[in-house]
């Protein structure tokens, strides 16, 4: 699938920054409300029907384990009180898991506020956005609202983001995004891979930062794929984001990081919003940072059930992209709203529509069960 830049944006119909930021809302569905300005006249949020199967938002399943919610419940007491010193330790906490000292660490509200971070303070209307086409739409809205452009390059036929290419845009930009793997098509990059585009663009654009997400990290299978920390670690040009809300199941207590050197992270700390942290969520985090054992069960979990859906929709005829996370892209053939609904009436929430892949379909992975029910479903509405 060759797809220009002129292509994708003309599939947006983008005519400026609102343009934009509107064609992301209205393709990105219930991720769309949580963070962007709207209307408040506007449609209220869409409800949660727990009969659903809620394969659209890349969640685990599972949820947090039992030492994160003992810790959550062991932490109630401290519900009335501000997070001041729960930021302070949670940032240190993982600063330690890193073995790294603790100003190479910013925490926030999930990875969205890292990635807000990053926007704001190095995006600006003379400094553009660099990104693939389709990725995590998070830092280009806030690019957008800082008053930055954005330089999308589509991705290849692998689906696999085009790092030369993107190389290439990032002469002038003060922000590249590189997810890796990368959210929707998950695809993935290898170590060597990330290390050359890191050098392509420190010699096309020294001022330029790259953010390297590695939500998805806990899931890679690829033996070639390695952490972006040392880059990181060594480079200030380049900082690397993790997240709690995917294989440690904790979407809704909203907390991610950022690691890198001290000087680039003082550029995001101005940016941070105040009390971000809360309580709960700290806690939790800091008693499952290093639990190996529940990082490898859900990993397991993820490959066996991921696995058995990449081979029902193959027998049913459709292609499915290799998959280094906890969701999978596959080519429906048909246009993928259309998709989305009719699995939506039948019970099953599937990802929204991803510009310029519109018959390619985003399924997360949920429980065994889910997964037999959902493929029920796709057998249905896919003739």
């Amino acid at each position: 699938m060759a797809l220009s830049r002129r292509a994708f944006v003309r599939t947006l119909g983008v005519g400026g920054a609102g343009a934009i930021s509107g064609a992301l809302v209205a393709f990105r569905g219930r991720e769309a409300l949580a963070g962007i300005p709207v209307d408040p006249s506007g449609p209220p949020s869409l409800p949660v029907d727990p009969n659903q199967i809620r394969l659209d938002s890349n969640e685990n399943p599972y949820g947090p384990g039992p030492v994160a919610l003992d810790a959550i419940r062991a932490a109630f007491g401290e519900a009335s009180r501000y997070p001041d010193a729960p930021s302070v330790d949670l940032a240190a906490a993982i600063a330690q898991s890193h073995g790294v000292a603790d100003d190479h660490v910013v925490a926030g509200s999930g990875s969205g506020e890292v990635l807000r971070m990053a926007a704001f303070a190095f995006t600006s209307a003379s400094r553009p956005l660099v990104a693939g086409a389709p990725t995590f739409e998070d830092p280009l809205r806030h690019a957008v609202v800082a008053g930055a452009s954005v330089r999308a390059v589509p991705v290849d036929r692998e689906l696999k983001l085009n790092l030369e290419g993107m190389a290439r845009e990032a002469d002038g930009a003060g922000l590249v995004f590189l997810c890796n793997p990368n959210n929707p098509t998950a695809t993935v990059h290898s170590a060597r891979a990330v290390a050359d585009f890191v050098r392509m663009v420190n010699k096309t654009s020294p001022g330029t930062v790259i953010v390297v997400d590695e939500a998805y990290h806990h899931y890679v299978e690829d033996p070639s794929y390695a952490t972006a920390l040392p880059l990181a670690l060594e480079n200030p040009r380049v900082l690397v984001c993790r997240t709690f809300s995917k294989i440690y199941g904790m979407a809704g207590l909203r907390i991610g990081y950022a690691v890198g050197r001290p000087e680039t992270l003082r550029e995001l700390r101005r940016h941070r919003l105040p009390n971000s942290i809360n309580v709960l969520g700290a806690a939790a985090a800091i008693a499952a940072l290093d639990r190996k054992d529940h990082l490898t069960r859900h990993r397991q979990l993820n490959h066996d059930v991921r696995e058995m859906t990449r081979r029902a929709l193959e027998s049913m005829g459709f292609k499915v992209g290799r998959s280094e996370a906890n969701f999978i892209m596959a080519d429906v053939r048909r246009d993928s709203k259309q998709f989305q609904d009719d699995c939506r009436k039948l019970g099953v929430l599937v990802g929204r529509p991803f510009p310029p892949l519109m018959t390619h379909a985003r399924i997360s992975i949920g429980t065994e069960s889910e997964m037999q029910r959902a493929i029920e479903v796709f057998r249905k509405v896919l003739g």
